[in-house]
């Protein structure tokens, strides 16, 4: 019975995959100004504001989660730690519960 679990969970994330492949590419030239590059504090903000940002960008096409114009190392610093301090921080999980 456990195996029939994982095979229906392998060929949903399979299908998913080949459906994900199907999608179009956006355009990102517009958005490359090198005059306003998002740095950490908008990757920061950008990160606590994704779980909002997806569920948005699921209806609308004019909302991202993700800024195409940053300047990479630190946005995505900045990314990550407002994803991870939205869910609680990486090691919430493995708290024990007294």
């Amino acid at each position: 019975m456990k195996s029939n679990n994982h095979l229906l969970l392998y060929g949903i994330i399979s299908f998913l995959i080949v459906i994900a492949g199907c999608a179009s590419p956006e355009p990102i030239d517009p958005c490359l100004n090198p005059n306003d590059e998002q740095g950490f504090l908008f990757g920061l903000i950008h990160g606590f504001l994704a779980p909002l940002t997806f569920i948005i960008s699921l209806f609308s096409d004019d909302v991202t989660m993700y800024a195409v114009n940053n300047n990479e190392t630190w946005y995505n610093l900045g990314f990550l730690l407002g994803i991870g301090g939205f869910s609680g921080g990486i090691f919430k999980g493995s708290r024990r519960k007294r």
